[in-house]
């Protein structure tokens, strides 16, 4: 017994000597517990730095004067982020998961091009052209020009005189495209959207007649007020942009955007539209009232009454399509894929969801992220690009169940309870 307890004091020795040699001395359990705290919400990699300016730690070793304590060295920075990355639990469910975010290395982005300086030109000179017609709503004006660039439609769903069509007919004007508007009634046919195939007697033959469908942007304002028949004439035109007419196929101009407007406050003589057509929509969107003193700025250009009349073209078909080419060059981290799929899966295991969003819904959100971060004159997409369209592209794609509605809960108040729920990848050094 006697040699064995000598053992270990000689060994308690050696280890007291070998810890006088290090420059500093390892804090203990509960003190790194409280590092770990802070290194979740460290975005530039700089936790050792912090612990050691917050945290009295004893040196056994001499100090230094010449060694500043708040220089943040490589090593510091790499031991932060790899002490980060080892943290993050393997777990089979990533919806029910709270663990740490996950680390994005912006180290390996790749730095603004020439392409994306010129996408952000023209969405920026585009985007300055509609606030001509709808001044002071910057928020929906970027939204439903990157619907445009991706190739989607628009549901802009809102109070009677709040300029939304004002808004579809200015972006329409902005751009060298063909542009349709649609008055849906309800006596308006399916053939009065997509076009019929008559017989002209003079050549004895049938000839297919297009309707106003076949436009690069097709205004369909107050679409809810059509009969569910003629509503489902857009359901392939919008997913495929294809039209099948009598067994022909035809297609449709490119670039195509559909853009609809409905009211939700009147019921009177109005359809509700079907899931299958929601979720066709790749953003939903209002625009809200004008401030006062656009207000104001407003009926001092009473004399203005068309404001969507008065816009040039700025761009043309194919400027949106080379802008919709450099946007799928915009580089995706594997952790803002990883968050994109948390926050859809997290809208299909929620208590208060009925029908969660699709697998349309995050390919829809991956792509807008991509042209609201060259929007901004960006190379590669971070977490806020998701959050800003989080709300607009996967509010309208759920379904509340009957007590979450009885409640007063929204689709709206869900997404961003989402949000807050799943962790945010951090970026890294």
């Amino acid at each position: 017994m006697s040699n064995a307890f000598d053992d270990a004091t000689h060994l308690s020795e050696r280890s007291n000597e070998s810890y006088q040699k290090q420059s500093f001395t390892v804090p203990d359990l509960p003190e790194r517990r409280e590092a770990e705290s802070h290194e979740s919400a460290d975005a530039d990699g700089t936790v050792l730095s912090t612990h050691d300016a917050a945290t009295s730690v004893t040196s056994n070793a001499p100090t230094s004067t010449d060694t500043p304590t708040s220089t943040n060295t490589p090593v510091e920075q790499t031991t932060s982020q790899q002490t980060a990355t080892e943290r993050l639990p393997a777990s089979p469910d990533p919806v029910r998961q709270r663990s740490a975010p996950e680390i994005m290395d912006t180290g390996m982005m790749p730095a603004a091009s020439a392409d994306i300086a010129e996408f952000h030109d023209k969405f920026a000179t585009l985007a300055e052209n509609v606030s001509k017609v709808v001044v002071g709503k910057v928020n929906p004006i970027r939204q439903c020009i990157t619907a445009m660039v991706v190739g989607g439609h628009v549901l802009l769903e809102d109070n009677p005189g709040t300029g939304k069509t004002q808004l579809a007919r200015g972006l329409a004007n902005s751009i060298d495209m063909s542009f349709k508007r649609i008055q849906f009634t309800p006596d308006l046919l399916p053939s009065d959207v997509v076009g019929v195939t008559y017989y002209d007697q003079k050549r004895s033959e049938f000839e297919y007649r297009e309707g106003p469908v076949f436009a690069s942007v097709v205004l369909a304002d107050e679409i809810n007020r059509a009969s569910p028949k003629t509503q489902s004439a857009l359901l392939e035109v919008m997913e495929e942009q294809k039209v099948t007419v009598d067994g022909v196929t035809h297609a449709v101009p490119q670039p195509f955007m559909v853009i609809a407007t409905q009211n939700p406050i009147e019921q009177l003589g109005t359809y509700k539209l079907p899931e299958a057509q929601m979720d066709r929509f790749l953003i939903k969107t209002a625009i809200g009232y004008p401030s006062h003193d656009v207000s104001v700025d407003i009926l001092r250009q009473v004399n203005v009454t068309d404001r969507a009349a008065t816009v040039h073209h700025v761009l043309s078909g194919g400027d949106v399509l080379r802008m919709r080419a450099i946007s799928e060059t915009v580089r995706l981290d594997d952790a803002i894929i990883e968050y994109i799929v948390r926050l859809v899966e997290a809208t299909r295991h929620n208590e208060k969801i009925q029908v969660g969003s699709s697998m349309r819904g995050a390919l829809a959100l991956t792509r807008c992220a991509r042209v609201w971060a060259a929007a901004d004159g960006r190379g590669y997409v971070v977490p806020d690009d998701v959050k800003d369209l989080a709300v607009s592209v996967l509010a309208h794609r759920i379904t509340l169940t009957a007590e979450a509605t009885f409640a007063g809960s929204t689709p709206e108040q869900m997404i961003a309870q989402i949000l807050e729920e799943v962790p945010t990848p951090t970026l890294g050094a």
